[in-house]
């Protein structure tokens, strides 16, 4: 469990890196070992709900759009945040259209480093 959350981990971090406008807020770059246990488990489980995805797809999801992707990273971290607050913060359930474009990339790129990493 712990390395399927590393790799989602990594990958925002990545991805923030590479497409936030501007100096990211500290938390968006927290490294693993410091990410608060309710964030490393709903990576865990996001990453896990993507690896589904590529084996349930036999590998075509690799034929979907990094749209398609990005939205469902999203909706799965959604779920997530529904799972691990009662009320959480409108920005962890934001709907695909109202997240801004340095997000929508940096989760079609977490999908993309999920389908890489086997």
């Amino acid at each position: 469990m712990s390395e399927d959350g590393r790799i989602f981990r990594e990958a925002w971090i990545a991805g923030v890196r590479k497409h936030f406008p501007g100096e990211p807020k500290p938390s968006y770059v927290t490294p693993w070992e410091e990410t608060p246990e309710w964030e490393r488990a709903a990576a865990s489980a996001v990453c896990g709900q993507v690896r589904e995805l590529v084996r349930v797809s036999a590998g075509r999801s690799a034929r979907l759009s990094r749209e398609q992707k990005g939205q469902f990273v999203a909706v799965c971290w959604a779920a997530q945040m529904y799972q691990h607050f009662e009320d959480p913060k409108p920005g962890y359930v934001a709907g695909w259209g109202d997240l801004p474009e340095w997000q929508q990339e940096t989760d079609a790129d977490i999908f993309e480093a999920v389908e890489r990493s086997g």
